[in-house]
């Protein structure tokens, strides 16, 4: 039998994992010397590459020293925690890559504790040592302290660690010490990773991730946790429902370097391989289903997955504006898309309406959920969705909503305006502590007051706010939150903003659009500069020319330049009476309500209500 290790790397957010995972596989020579395979070779999703995070797991596999290594690189945001949770299943030991002189941060804190719970062995691999003010001796220390705060056992504690950095190409023991590269890490995972748990007993393997081809169809990816598979050989499929399924391996892949390797050999228990199940076209399998063994069928107990703490309304995109941009638009092509998703999305679910043309959506965070409307509208879809409301939940017949602990480092001049913003938005400092020249701020803060804050601290730190959160638990209900939003500036007319009208209209707040733009009544078009009062306002008008001279003092109409939300800001920014319009190229905030006498109807009604 082939020596194995099934490792899983996990880290905070942009700690240097992925760049980690390229250098070994450049040092297990799956490359030529010459061969240019560019930067994050997997992070291959366009979404990855351009935000620089991983979203989802992948699986490659390196030979070192006669040892296959099974390495699964994982997410470091808690929104993707569903992702990270399934993985580890399939892991004996982790890296845990922490930034020299970052320290564990809270997503940190989140994957380990997973991993530690799972009892996998790990491997601390002290990464960035060429950072300036950098101590990676205290870094160690701190891991060690967070590793013995979450409850590891005394294995686990007495951890190896490589100094290093992924970037530079090298790993060793002394962060003094440069290495030619990366072996000694290399070396520390066949010595220190132990060899795959193997069960005895017949065929069982835990579908832990999902793969398509579109000659192929689905394929079950998962570790072999006990037995052995073969081409062409009957299993039974179990469901989480209970149910059971029979059917035949079509064709089993093991996963060598970066790629899958179709294989007729017989895999063996602690491998991790794909399975592509002979099954008929309306049965699918879904991750945390069980390949077993076909005349004695033992499922494993199904993946459980942390609760969403966040929800958004979808609905179809009915603005005057509908259709001109998407090609998929009806509520149709919306809820196939997302029911699709549930398939290999474990931390999201999706709720029906009494609307035909509306679901709720429910996810991890802001991230998780702007990562799918990101997806869809790169794939052609058109939708709006509504203010993103946090879960609340009765426990003893109270009230309870999520409560995040948030990280803020910056530099210590901007300490007290951070103190003071989070505190209005119902957070509890926590601890205070100085780095070098910065300040990390600990809290612990209701999820609602998350929503809208990174752009709040960015702006009150001048853009030098480094921020992470991560959900801890569920507490009762904080209260009212002061929440002095700004109101809107809302188009009157449908039709294109001139430079002119623009122009005039500037001491009123600043503009979300550009002149030339289209717009239509009923849209937020900027921001007015009165706390809770919405101002309408033509933006379409032009200056009547007389002659010539007019003209060209018209074209020199000078416009501050205006805000543009990303995708994340648009979606907190929005009010509850707003819906945020999504197309392939377009976003657009608007009133639900368009017109502006049946808005004041509304307001009316609710006001009475009251």
């Amino acid at each position: 039998m082939q020596e194995i290790r099934n490792i899983a790397i996990i880290a905070h957010v942009d700690h240097g994992k992925t760049t980690l995972v390229d250098r070994m596989l450049h040092q297990a020579r799956l490359f030529r010397d010459n061969q240019n395979t560019g930067d994050l070779i997997l992070d291959n999703n366009d979404l990855e590459r351009e935000r620089g995070i991983t979203i989802l797991s992948k699986n490659v596999s390196v030979r070192y020293k006669g040892c296959k290594i099974n390495i699964i690189d994982t997410p470091g945001h808690s929104d993707f925690g569903g992702e990270v949770e399934r993985v580890l299943n399939m892991a004996d030991g982790v890296l845990l890559v922490v930034d020299a002189f970052e320290g564990p941060m809270p997503q940190t804190r989140f994957v380990l504790q997973k991993a530690i719970e799972l009892k996998l062995k790990p491997i601390v691999v002290v990464n960035k040592v060429d950072k300036p003010n950098c101590n990676p001796d205290l870094t160690q220390e701190a891991v060690f302290d967070l590793m013995f705060n979450l409850g590891a056992d005394n294995d686990q504690l007495d951890f190896p660690t490589a100094f290093g950095s992924a970037k530079q190409g090298w790993m060793s023991d002394d962060w003094n010490k440069p290495a030619d590269d990366i072996a000694y890490l290399m070396d520390l995972i066949v010595q220190h990773i132990p060899a795959p748990r193997v069960a005895e007993g017949n065929t069982q393997m835990m579908i832990s991730s999902l793969d398509y081809s579109s000659y192929l169809g689905r394929i079950a990816v998962g570790r072999l946790s006990r037995g052995s598979l073969q081409a062409g050989q009957p299993i039974v499929l179990a469901k989480r429902d209970g149910s059971h399924m029979v059917s035949k391996v079509k064709e089993l892949y093991t996963f060598e370097g970066l790629g899958k390797e179709r294989t007729k050999n017989v895999i063996e228990a602690g491998d991790i391989c794909a399975v592509l199940l002979d099954l008929d076209r309306n049965v699918s399998f879904e991750i945390g289903d069980t390949i077993c063994d076909a005349d004695n069928p033992e499922p494993l107990a199904p993946i459980k997955v942390d609760e969403p703490t966040m929800s958004m309304l979808f609905t179809i995109n009915n603005s005057p504006f509908f259709g001109k941009e998407g090609k998929y638009v009806t509520s149709r092509h919306i809820r196939e898309r997302l029911y699709k998703e549930l398939e290999k999305n474990l931390a999201m679910r999706v709720e029906e309406t009494d609307s035909p043309d509306s679901l709720i959506v429910y996810g991890r965070g802001i991230l998780h959920l702007s990562i799918l409307i990101e997806t869809m509208r790169r794939e052609g879809y058109e939708l709006q969705v509504g203010q993103p409301k946090v879960i609340i939940k009765q426990i003893d017949g109270v009230n309870c909503e999520p409560i995040e602990q948030l990280t803020v480092l910056v530099p210590e001049e901007f300490s007290s305006k951070v103190i003071d913003i989070a505190t209005r938005r119902k957070g509890d400092l926590n601890n205070v502590d100085t780095k070098g020249d910065r300040t990390q701020l600990d809290f612990d803060i209701p999820s609602r007051g998350i929503i809208g804050l990174r752009n709040t601290l960015l702006t009150a730190t001048n853009g030098e706010a480094i921020i992470a959160h991560r959900f801890v638990r569920f507490e009762p209900w904080k209260g009212e939150m002061n929440d002095h939003k700004m109101g809107a500036l809302i188009a009157k007319e449908t039709g294109t903003a001139t430079a002119y009208s623009i122009s005039k209209l500037q001491d009123r707040g600043p503009f979300f659009i550009d002149p030339g733009e289209q717009v239509y009544a009923g849209q937020v078009i900027g921001e007015s500069l009165r706390p809770g009062n919405d101002i309408v306002i033509n933006v379409v008008t032009a200056k009547n020319l007389t002659n010539m001279r007019t003209k060209s003092a018209d074209e020199k109409s000078t416009c501050t330049p205006p805000i543009k939300f990303s995708l994340e800001e648009a979606m907190e920014y929005i009010r509850d009476d707003e819906y945020l319009e999504i197309t392939p190229s377009s976003l657009r905030i608007r009133k639900i309500i368009l017109d502006e006498t049946e808005r004041k109807r509304a307001r009316i009604a609710a006001q009475s209500q009251e």
